[in-house]
C-alpha cells in the first residue's frame, strides 16, 4: 500500500510548488492512481530562517513543529522540508512528530558521493552557509567545498531574494554568472543549489552550469518512500 507524503512548505511557496511538481513529473505513472498521495501545508507564517540564525529573528521552530503535527494528524506517513536553511531546526522538528523526516541535505551529500563528484560549489543563503551543515556532511564523504567570496555571496542572496522570491523575471544575472565562472576556475565540478529557490533560478534565468539539485534529490527519496516508481533519469 502506498504511503502518504507530507510537505512542510511555504519556505517559499514557489520552492514548495517546485518540489510537488518534481514529485509528479519524476514518478513513473500511467494513471492518477500510480502517483503518491501528497499533503502540503504551505505555511507562510513560518518566520525567515536566515534572519533567525543570523540576527536573532523570530524562531521558526514553533511554526515548523505546528506544520509537522498538522500533517501527522492529516495522515502523512513521512515529512520533508523543501528549505535547506530550515534543516538547522531539523532535530526540533523531529522531536515534534512521531513521523520520519527526510533530511534533504544528507540525501544530497549521498547523491554527490554516488556521482563521484569531489569538488562542489556551494550556493546557499547566508544562514545555511553560517551553519556549516553542508560542509560537515560533504566532509564525511571527502568532498571539497568552494564557497563564493563575500561580494559573490551578496550576489547569490540577491538572486534568491530579489530575483526568485520577489518574482522578478527581469532580474539581471550578469553579476551572478561572473561569480559562478570564478568558482569554476577554482575547480568546481558542480554547483550545489543549496537553497530551494536556486533550482527555480537556474531554470527561469537559464543559468547553464552543472548542478546538483537537492529538491530533485528529495523528490526521488519521497517517491521511493511512498512505494511508487521513479522514472529512469
Amino acid at each position: 500500500m502506498k504511503k502518504t507524503i507530507g510537505i512542510i512548505g511555504g519556505m517559499g511557496p514557489l520552492a514548495t510548488a517546485d518540489l510537488f511538481r518534481k514529485i509528479v513529473t519524476m514518478t513513473d505513472a500511467k494513471c492518477d492512481q500510480e502517483h503518491p498521495r501528497v499533503l502540503i501545508d504551505s505555511n507562510t507564517n513560518i518566520p525567515d530562517r536566515t534572519a533567525a540564525i543570523l540576527t536573532g529573528g523570530e524562531n521558526p521552530l514553533p511554526q515548523l513543529a505546528a506544520s509537522a503535527r498538522t500533517l501527522e494528524r492529516a495522515g502523512a506517513d513521512v515529512l520533508m522540508m523543501p528549505c535547506n536553511t530550515a534543516h538547522y531546526f531539523y532535530d526540533g522538528v523531529c522531536a515534534a512528530t512521531k513521523l520520519p523526516v527526510l533530511h534533504m541535505l544528507r540525501l544530497t551529500a549521498e547523491e554527490i558521493d554516488r556521482r563521484k563528484i569531489k569538488t562542489v560549489g556551494l550556493l546557499a543563503t547566508d544562514g545555511t552557509i553560517r551553519t556549516g551543515i553542508y560542509e560537515r556532511l560533504f566532509g564525511e564523504h571527502g568532498v571539497a567545498v568552494v564557497k563564493p567570496d563575500a561580494a559573490g555571496q551578496k550576489q547569490i542572496m540577491a538572486l534568491i531574494y530579489d530575483g526568485v522570491k520577489a518574482g522578478n523575471a527581469a532580474f539581471d544575472t550578469t553579476p551572478v554568472r561572473a561569480v559562478l565562472d570564478a568558482m569554476l576556475a577554482l575547480g568546481v565540478e558542480a554547483f550545489v543549489l543549496g537553497c530551494t529557490e536556486l533550482p527555480i533560478a537556474f531554470a527561469d534565468y537559464a543559468l547553464p552550469y552543472p548542478d546538483v539539485d537537492p529538491t530533485a534529490v528529495l523528490a526521488r527519496a519521497a517517491i521511493e518512500f511512498a512505494g511508487c516508481k521513479v522514472k529512469d533519469a
